[in-house]
């Protein structure tokens, strides 16, 4: 989720500019009643006088900034209930005032005395000293948007899979609640701050292209298309409008909400991604097609930048390249003797997958009965895993989830799948997003790793315990240890018997590994060795078998994410270094279930602490 605000208070008396926002606060009434909050320069510093409050405070001050956070954590209530009628300020300003914030939070944890703190206290300052540096050192940059504490780091702030008008009209029906007027009204506030919202971004993407920053003309060819669907929804007020009216209508909610809602969505809505469009259209004019960032200003310095916030170590592009063709290789002498006993025995591992793809018996149906069959496959894998969760945890969660289709309109430029927790309170399930633009994406011997990876026990499993830790921990995360672990719960998968009886199952599990693999030298060869985009398609499909119609999309999703691709395998790598050095520590005592318990519940944390974490855990069963 991008990041959203109205307008932005300072801490520690410090000063910050006035957001643009500001001038909404008239227009907004004319549309909702919410008593929005006036934007304040100063506010003095609380008084932090025990860790606790320190850290709740710092992550109060984030979420000020990220308002939509708050929303889809479940905390924007009591004294934060006014959050739930602001959006983030994109502009310049608003980044500039959110840098402000991070760089005082952080100078008050580092000069925390931290003697004396228990361990888990220590990892959480630990925590957000990396987090906040290596977002403050993103905000240096001068162009880009910077995920702070999230995985989404990109140098087109607008772009096929980046911006609000992807994101807000699917964090609008999905995590925004409407039970009452009162959410309701501060739907309509959102919608009413959206125009200066997608003006914000639409500075910034202006301001960057007057640096020579333009995307390549491949992702811009995306990225119009969809905008002009987006536009053409707004028109007739569309998915913003229908998703008010009809919750409020299933809520019981009296009042001409479709009516408020169109008028600003057809009207400043519509006008706003109007100019955003055209602004993407000269940035066509003048795109080239390199897809790398080494062909941007100040590319490679922007490119190390990710490559360190995605993988939280300082590996150099030629390490994280190499190591991605040896895991590769070894990936590959496992699959082979699977696919001999399948009948495929002549050729590369990468041919002989190309071959098993265009089988028929594992491909699911054309168009909407495919889509059916495959939402039916994901439901019964999700059944078979969640029952397996004692095996391999001592501590259980919930897995509280759902599965929903992506909407249409974001499909073409969005992976085959991506998921996460939901709120601290469980009122919002976690969710697994499936791309359904075509059912050849998936494969049935395929499509069970996938399930593990995003819902249980992955993405939506892990973010259930770190929504028990305190709030700044439920926010922030890392891309290593977050895709590191849901790569690692694909093993899980494997390891409690999901291909005992379905060997092409397991086939699928490595070609899983192995595609991760790949990311490591696909990334790097794009941004750092100046590969092409067909040259990045074709290593792919050639080495790994995978299929053309999902690598080109991945392929685009590593020139607007760069580096973002490279923490999945560095992340299980290390997760399952951690564990083979718990193991050898442990000898007869290790158990598979509490060395899983140690690595979540400890939170999702840089590489380095979670090195610190298993450490602990070892020390503590001795």
């Amino acid at each position: 989720m991008a990041r959203h605000e109205q307008c932005r208070a300072m801490t520690l008396s410090a000063t910050l500019p006035l957001s643009r926002r500001t001038a909404l606060k008239g227009a907004v009434a004319g549309t909702a009643t919410l008593a929005l909050p006036a934007c304040v320069t100063t506010v003095a510093a609380p008084v932090a006088d025990t860790p606790e409050r320190l850290l709740e405070d710092i992550a109060y001050n984030l979420l000020r900034h990220e308002p939509e956070r708050a929303t889809s954590l479940g905390v924007d209530n009591g004294d934060h209930a006014r959050m739930r009628g602001q959006l983030e300020d994109q502009s310049q300003a608003g980044q500039d005032a959110y840098a402000a914030t991070l760089r005082a939070d952080l100078a008050r944890v580092r000069a925390y005395d931290k003697s004396g703190l228990d361990a888990a206290t220590r990892t959480s300052f630990e925590v957000v000293e990396s987090a906040y540096a290596t977002a403050l050192a993103g905000f240096a940059l001068p162009y880009g948007d910077v995920a702070v504490g999230s995985w989404r780091n990109a140098p087109y702030a607008v772009i096929q899979n980046v911006g609000t008008y992807l994101d807000i009209p699917r964090f609008m029906d999905s995590d925004h609640p409407l039970r009452n007027s009162t959410d309701a009204e501060a739907y309509l506030a959102r919608l009413g701050q959206l125009p200066a919202v997608l003006d914000g971004e639409t500075g910034r993407i202006r301001a960057a292209r007057a640096m020579g920053v333009v995307p390549p003309d491949f992702l811009l060819g995306k990225a119009i298309p969809q905008m002009e669907r987006t536009i053409a929804d707004a028109a007739g007020g569309g998915s913003l409008v229908d998703s008010l009216t009809r919750r409020a209508a299933e809520a019981g909610l009296a009042g001409d909400w479709g009516g408020r809602a169109r008028a600003v969505v057809t009207g400043p809505v519509k006008a706003a991604l109007e100019r955003q469009l055209a602004e993407l259209r000269q940035q066509r004019s003048e795109a080239r097609s390199d897809p790398g960032m080494w062909a941007q200003p100040r590319g490679e310095e922007w490119y190390a930048w990710a490559l360190r916030a995605s993988t939280t170590t300082t590996l150099s592009p030629e390490d994280i390249h190499q190591q991605g063709l040896d895991e590769l290789a070894d990936l590959h002498r496992r699959m082979d003797p699977i696919l001999r006993s399948l009948g495929y025995a002549s050729g590369s591992v990468g041919d002989r997958m190309t071959a098993l793809g265009d089988d028929p018996r594992y491909k699911f149906a054309d168009g909407d009965p495919g889509r059916a069959q495959i939402m039916a496959f994901i439901q019964q894998r999700v059944e078979w895993i969640r029952a397996q969760m004692p095996r391999a945890f001592s501590t259980l969660v919930s897995g509280n989830l759902e599965v929903r289709r992506l909407p249409p309109a974001e499909e073409p430029g969005a992976p085959g799948a991506y998921g996460g927790a939901g709120s601290k309170d469980g009122t919002i399930p976690g969710k697994m997003w499936i791309n359904l633009r075509t059912t050849d994406l998936h494969r049935k011997y395929d499509l069970p790793t996938l399930v593990h990876h995003e819902t249980i026990p992955g993405h939506v499993w892990e973010g259930e315990y770190s929504n028990r830790l305190p709030l700044i921990r439920s926010i922030l995360a890392f891309n290593a240890f977050s895709e590191g672990w849901a790569l690692y719960a694909e093993q899980l998968g494997d390891e409690l018997g999901a291909y005992d009886d379905f060997a092409v199952g397991r086939l699928g599990y490595l070609q899983s590994l192995a595609f991760r693999a790949c990311r490591l030298v696909v990334d790097t060869g794009l941004h750092a060795k100046r590969w092409s985009r067909q040259q990045a398609v074709d290593f792919f499909v050639q080495r790994n078998g995978s299929k053309p119609e999902e690598v080109r999309g991945e392929v685009d999703r590593y020139c607007s994410w760069p580096g973002q691709a490279c923490g999945y395998k560095i992340g299980h790598s290390e997760i399952v270094r951690q564990r083979g050095r718990a193991g050898a520590a442990m000898g007869a005592r290790f158990d598979r279930r509490t060395f899983n318990d140690a690595v979540v519940k400890g939170g999702n944390a840089p590489l380095d602490v979670l090195a610190k974490n298993v450490e602990r855990y070892i020390a503590g069963a001795a």
